[in-house]
């Protein structure tokens, strides 16, 4: 796309930018590689330097960006349909964190490839596209760069954002610089949005094309061995009430996990296990720290199953959330006490798991609505009023098997956004091929 003057001033003081700050994000990769060495491993592919990948197949190379963990789990059912409407499909598989990368992994095929995205440095993202040569692009829910917007469109790649959403924070902060963002929605070929209100504000930006087409997460298949590997955890603790307190996170100091357990009612450990799972597991040292500076008993999930005596089982293990989800009774989610914007909630409900979300839900509006009014969640303001839920269920049991029945039928209704969004993209691959016809998005 032929950009205007404001414009092109906008994206170089993004690129001057990015110049300044490229060496700081290099530091902060070593410094997380502090407890994950996977942070370190192939530095040059941050900047565009890769290792020469095999010939283009004889197929068409897709190529899809999954950030971190969610996004991956999210991408497995687009691709089992993708993969469904174009057999011959090759895969490139990017990321920005190890967590995503190793999830990623298990999604490949023979002849798949998988690589770090490069930071959106002119050079860095052109080096890329030579390197691999993708017919099309996917970029999952947010991730949008405004340099490979760009170099895409000039290498007639077609970029996509698929399961996308666009909080209202998200795009009040791109509103301030209208002209950049222009330059990277405005390059999309298309969107898949989650919500009406989500393909609103994409449009609002400029990005063409934009359809609803609902959200990916509600299709990511149970996994039965997870499923009876909870409850095996479950059975071994004893057969008590579990409550889990799922992807706690950290923000500007303030841990979720300390407001839970500053305000825990000490009687409730008596009537039940707490599974305490960090959305991260680099800060689960510190976690540690905590529950022995209030003097519980505690185990990690490296150091084996649950037990009778146990008071509080923390979750150090990657890719068993669905596990904790189905030995549990009911669920906290995360990032939604601090200003974070909260994380997947549809995953539990999934798993039957009532669930009890914070006041800061800006990732996840429009899940968290639905799922309120089919009775399966209910929001906290504070930490006190996560127990004081939580406690309700525990002494009403009917109350708590109607929250569960209704997270499962409410994670049930809202399937079918992967064969949706598959048959876009398809579309998108089968015109890159050489067959006529543009795929149109339909508008809902």
């Amino acid at each position: 796309m032929r950009l205007a003057a404001s414009q092109r001033r906008a994206l170089g003081l993004y690129t001057l930018l990015w110049r300044l700050l490229a060496p700081l994000a290099v530091l902060r990769l070593l410094w997380r590689s502090r407890h994950d060495q996977a942070y370190r491993s192939r530095l040059g592919e941050r900047f565009g330097r890769y290792r020469q990948p095999p010939p283009p197949p004889p197929g068409p190379r897709l190529w899809l960006h999954a950030v971190s963990l969610g996004e991956t789990r999210a991408a497995a059912p687009l691709l089992d349909a993708l993969r469904r409407e174009v057999p011959q499909l090759q895969l490139l598989l990017t990321h920005t964190t190890p967590t995503g990368r190793a999830a990623g992994a298990e999604l490949l095929r023979p002849g798949d490839l998988q690589a770090w995205l490069p930071y959106d440095l002119p050079a860095a993202v052109e080096r890329f596209l030579q390197a691999f040569r993708p017919q099309v692009g996917v970029l999952m829910e947010t991730e949008i760069w405004p340099n490979l917007a760009q170099a895409c469109a000039g290498h007639r790649v077609a970029l996509l954002l698929a399961n996308a959403r666009l909080s209202a924070r998200s795009w009040a902060r791109w509103a301030r610089w209208p002209g950049l963002a222009t330059a990277a929605f405005g390059a999309l070929a298309g969107a898949a949005a989650q919500t009406g209100a989500d393909a609103s504000r994409l449009r609002d930006l400029g990005a063409p094309g934009v359809m609803v087409a609902g959200n990916l997460k509600f299709d990511r298949r149970g996994d039965a061995a997870l499923r009876m590997l909870g409850r095996q955890w479950r059975a071994a603790a004893g057969g008590r009430p579990v409550l889990v307190l799922a992807s706690t996170r950290e923000h500007r100091a303030t841990a979720e996990e300390q407001l839970l357990l500053d305000s825990l009612p000490p009687q409730l450990l008596e009537r039940a296990l707490l599974v305490l799972v960090p959305r991260h597991l680099e800060r689960v040292g510190q976690l540690v720290q905590l529950l022995e500076q209030r003097g519980l008993r505690y185990r990690l999930r490296s150091q084996g199953e649950p037990d009778a005596q146990l008071q509080v089982w923390v979750g150090d293990s990657l890719g068993e959330m669905p596990a904790y989800y189905a030995m549990a009774d009911a669920a906290f989610i995360g990032g939604s006490l601090l200003p974070l914007g909260g994380q997947n909630l549809i995953e539990a409900c999934a798993e039957g798991c009532a669930v009890v979300i914070g006041p800061h839900v800006f990732n996840f509006t429009h899940a968290v609505e639905q799922a309120g009014r089919a009775g399966a969640l209910a929001q906290a303001a504070d930490a006190g009023q996560v127990w004081a839920q939580l406690q309700r269920w525990l002494d009403d049991a009917g109350a708590l098997r109607d929250a569960r029945r209704a997270a499962r039928e409410f994670s049930a209704a809202h399937r079918g956004a992967a064969q949706a969004q598959a048959h876009w993209i398809a579309g998108y691959l089968r015109q890159a091929a050489g067959s006529p016809g543009r795929p149109a998005p339909t508008p809902q």
